[in-house]
């Protein structure tokens, strides 16, 4: 089945997809954040083709969410690092990790966080970055930015 682009859709989500939407590519990512770096560990651990695995790790860097970074010159080798535009993914994947966690992980969480400032579990959770209370869906309304080029609902569904 051919992948749908969402290059010229008007919605930052849509945007999100077109970089980081393959499946691969997320488990890649998961990686990168746990230490993997080199592309035998990334084969060993997804258990994905050699091809695969090449051309989602050459669409990260292309994208700029990757970069490759020479370890050994003879043979020369790479490792693959997240870039500051990869490190803002962060909470997109922990995001989904929590969501995974609580709805579709029967015997609990495979991984958990510890936050190292205070040595404790931790559940990350979305603040607003002026006040600092908790936010969820009901606590915001979405109004249209600058780079809105279609009117826009302001309530989020009902039932959220």
């Amino acid at each position: 089945m051919e992948r749908k682009s969402f290059a010229t859709m008007d919605c930052s989500i849509a945007q999100c997809l077109e970089v980081v939407g393959e499946w691969w590519s997320l488990l890649i990512l998961r990686d990168v954040f746990l230490g993997v770096g080199r592309f035998d560990q990334f084969q060993r651990r997804l258990g994905i083709s050699r091809n695969i695995l090449q051309a989602r790790l050459e669409s990260l860097v292309a994208v700029g969410v990757l970069q490759r970074v020479p370890y050994s010159e003879h043979p020369p080798r790479v490792e693959y690092r997240l870039t500051d535009k990869g490190r803002d993914l962060w909470p997109v994947l922990t995001t989904m990790r929590e969501w995974g966690d609580r709805h579709a992980a029967p015997s609990g969480p495979p991984v958990e966080l510890v936050h190292r400032g205070c040595s404790t579990l931790t559940h990350p959770r979305l603040v607003c970055d002026h006040c600092g209370e908790a936010v969820g869906p009901r606590d915001v309304t979405a109004v249209a930015g600058p780079g809105r080029s279609w009117p826009l609902r302001t309530e989020f569904a009902h039932g959220t």
